[in-house]
């Protein structure tokens, strides 16, 4: 039997002609752009989503509508419209939870951007042949997996058979497992980390500290104990998300400082978290200059790896 996790071959067929068809349209618009060698200071976003608005050809996850949706629309191009101006020019896409376990549209949209995007999966853990599953989406540019406990409390979401094959598939395969969780989560995910070593492991926006408002001293340091483990790593972003949640973003610089003393520079990576970075007033390019610009205890080597080196040797390998 197929598991739910395969690729259809109705899928595959799609994702050839989508990259046939879309090898123009990157070369079309990323004319006229510095390369990421070319810019001066080049860097790479580790956490965008993308979506399109045709569900005919890609269709929601039950339980979602269009309503969902918000914004209606963000493609590729229009992320690139926001990121390439900025001096960004590779990004680490993230599956949307508008497609559940069907990672269609993000694999398309890597297949359509040839060496711009690398990819987070999303996969069934209760699903069988789980291995088979992650290392095909390996094979097609995929380098980490979104795990997030949802409503379940967190250790027995952590403590099932196919989490568990999960971590251990990503010790094999050079897999990170990317958790998006809230600061609950963090004394548990230490567990894991310390119960498979060998597993990269990425925390989303800081273990999403400072998501109310307040950023309290227990969860940052549950946050940097994470650091003993030499394959785990932070993702400094979501900045509209955290804190006083307004630009500059500058009250969100001590937290920063005390993840690069933890983890130093080269395991922490910046990112925006699109489209959401770039709603409500809030703009990309004042995400980008919180690390490249604003935060003088940074020197140039220490925003090279946040902005770029981090995310190439975990995402881009």
């Amino acid at each position: 039997m197929r598991p739910e996790n395969s690729l259809t071959r109705r899928q595959a067929l799609r994702g050839t002609l989508a990259a046939a068809a879309g090898l123009a349209a990157a070369r079309v618009l990323a004319a006229g752009e510095p390369g990421p060698e070319e810019s001066s200071h080049p860097a790479i976003d580790a956490h965008v989503h993308v979506w399109t608005p045709d569900v005919e050809s890609y269709p929601l996850a039950e339980g979602f509508t269009k309503r969902d949706m918000q914004p209606p629309s963000f493609t590729p191009e229009q992320l690139l419209a926001e990121a390439r101006p900025a001096g960004v020019h590779r990004i680490v896409l993230i599956q949307m939870n508008f497609y559940g376990f069907d990672n269609s549209f993000m694999l398309d949209s890597m297949r359509r951007f040839p060496g711009t995007f690398s990819g987070v999966a999303v996969v069934d853990e209760h699903a069988g042949e789980l291995a088979e599953t992650m290392s095909a989406l390996k094979q097609q540019g995929v380098r980490g997996f979104r795990i997030h406990p949802g409503q379940q409390a967190v250790e027995p979401w952590l403590s099932t058979p196919g989490m568990k094959s999960m971590w251990r598939i990503g010790a094999d395969q050079r897999l990170a497992m990317c958790g998006l969780v809230n600061p609950n989560a963090l004394r548990p995910l230490d567990a894991m980390c310390q119960r498979y070593p060998d597993t990269p492991v990425v925390i989303d926006h800081f273990g999403r500290i400072g998501i109310d408002g307040k950023i309290r001293e227990t969860d940052l340091d549950n946050l940097c104990r994470l650091a003993r483990h030499p394959n785990t790593h932070v993702k400094v972003s979501a900045f509209y998300a955290l804190g006083k949640k307004q630009a500059p973003y500058t009250d969100l610089g001590p937290m920063i400082r005390r993840l690069v003393d933890a983890f130093t520079p080269q395991r922490l990576m910046w990112a925006t978290d699109c489209p959401y970075q770039v709603q409500q007033g809030h703009t990309y390019r004042d995400s980008v200059e919180l690390i490249r610009s604003r935060l003088d205890f940074l020197s140039d080597d220490d925003r090279e790896w946040i902005l770029r080196k981090t995310a190439k040797r975990v995402f881009f390998n």
